[in-house]
């Protein structure tokens, strides 16, 4: 990047910046949510698009001037249409939140009726839109939750009906942001039918193996569902909201003027760039090497000793549970910082920890398969993880582990395969 210009207006963010680049190169990140963009997505993201306001929708704007944001916009609502095969799509909302909050808003006709959500509990893999209290959606939603069963560690279906039949809410929500394993849309959308529910599905982590077809599609099977861009999709930090036609309206108004004024169209024209890149052949091999990293790492730490949610993953992300060697999830994090190694500290399914040190860490494959690393890094960046986490006071197994990370940042540059 040329930073001469940040450099000679604000050399303390210039410098800030000039450390992330050296953190993000020098470093191997394994936090789930967490991707690198290609240089395509990041050029656009730092356009003059930036300036330009532009409240409503392509051709039915509130201000002037707006005829290439028009066209930049549109082909963002017609890629996302395409890759996931949706009737309407809203690619306006700033995060996965706002997209959530949008999303709940169309569908319980702000709030006037049906206020009930059953989602799934954030210590069991949910996230905090999905009904936590401290969020908006606990404090202005009557929320319900489910959770999985406490010997497979897996969702059950048979018990999210019932507790459906019993609470009978507006909405049910399907989707996780710590789960290992494969969701069945489609049992949703039979379960949402059986209670005259809606679907709504938050495919946030997942939305880039759906595209390439490495997991099952929500979008046939829900009334409407929310994404962000930036995680296995590779794109700009935002989201979309997919839904079928009925719903378009409502989702549109939810969230212009609903709950944003603005929109971000240099970010919404970085998102259109990742999506003509997510419609490439190589954007389904990509994803296709995801899954196996993620694979061969959860085979690798649990050959060496560590206990994992779940005992594996079908998707890019795993739950190493530490407590089974005496860490919490805030040490484990400090430790692999230490190395050179980025994850993130999480609550796993019945946790007796709090949120703020858990049981748990997430661990998470996509920016690595980013920076082209495969089967064979994942077996080597696995022993390393083992080695350092169960020899948590040992400097000599600490200085081999940064050795091993310097060698495979310096073989497989962030900028290289992207």
């Amino acid at each position: 990047m040329n930073m001469k210009n940040i450099k000679n207006t604000d050399r303390q963010i210039s410098e800030a910046v000039k450390n992330e680049i050296n953190r993000q190169k020098n470093t191997l990140e394994l936090i789930a949510s967490e991707n690198f963009v290609s240089s395509a997505v990041l050029e656009t993201a730092g356009t003059v698009l930036t300036n330009k306001y532009s409240e409503g929708y392509p051709f039915k704007r509130y201000y002037g001037g707006n005829q290439f944001i028009d066209i930049c916009e549109d082909l963002a609502i017609k890629r996302a249409k395409k890759i996931f095969g949706a009737e309407h799509a809203n690619v306006q909302p700033h995060s996965g939140s706002s997209a959530n909050m949008a999303a709940y808003f169309a569908l319980t006709d702000w709030l006037k009726k049906g206020r009930k959500i059953l989602g799934m509990r954030l210590d069991h893999g949910g996230h905090l839109t999905h009904g936590s209290p401290v969020n908006f959606s606990g404090k202005l939603f009557e929320i319900v939750s489910y959770g999985v069963d406490k010997k497979t560690q897996m969702l059950d279906y048979d018990e999210i009906r019932k507790i459906a039949k019993k609470e009978k809410p507006a909405i049910i929500l399907s989707g996780a942001s710590a789960y290992p394993r494969k969701i069945d849309f489609k049992m949703f959308r039979e379960i949402s039918d059986e209670t005259c529910a809606y679907h709504m599905a938050d495919i946030a982590h997942i939305a880039g193996l759906i595209v390439a077809g490495q997991h099952q599609n929500a979008v046939p099977y829900a009334d409407v569902v929310t994404t962000t861009t930036h995680k296995t999709l590779r794109g700009p930090r935002g989201a979309i909201i997919l839904s079928k036609k009925e719903h378009a309206e409502a989702v549109d108004k939810a969230i212009f003027p609903g709950i944003q004024g603005g929109p971000l169209e240099h970010i919404i024209a970085a998102k259109a760039v990742c999506f003509k890149e997510a419609m490439k052949p190589e954007f389904v091999e990509y994803q296709k090497q995801i899954v196996k990293n993620a694979r061969t790492l959860a085979e690798e730490l649990m050959n060496n000793g560590l206990t994992l949610v779940t005992d594996g993953t079908d998707n890019h992300l795993m739950l190493v549970d530490v407590t089974k060697i005496k860490l919490t999830g805030k040490a484990a994090e400090t430790i692999l910082d230490e190395v050179g190694i980025t994850v993130n500290k999480n609550m796993i399914p019945y946790d007796n920890r709090t949120p703020k040190d858990p049981s748990g860490i997430r661990i998470g494959t996509p920016a690595l398969t980013t920076r082209g690393m495969g089967e064979s890094e994942m077996k080597v960046i696995g022993k390393i993880i083992s080695d350092v986490l169960k020899n948590p006071d040992s400097n000599g197994v600490k200085l081999k582990a940064r050795s091993t990370v310097k060698e495979l940042c310096e073989e497989f540059p962030i900028y290289n395969t992207v």
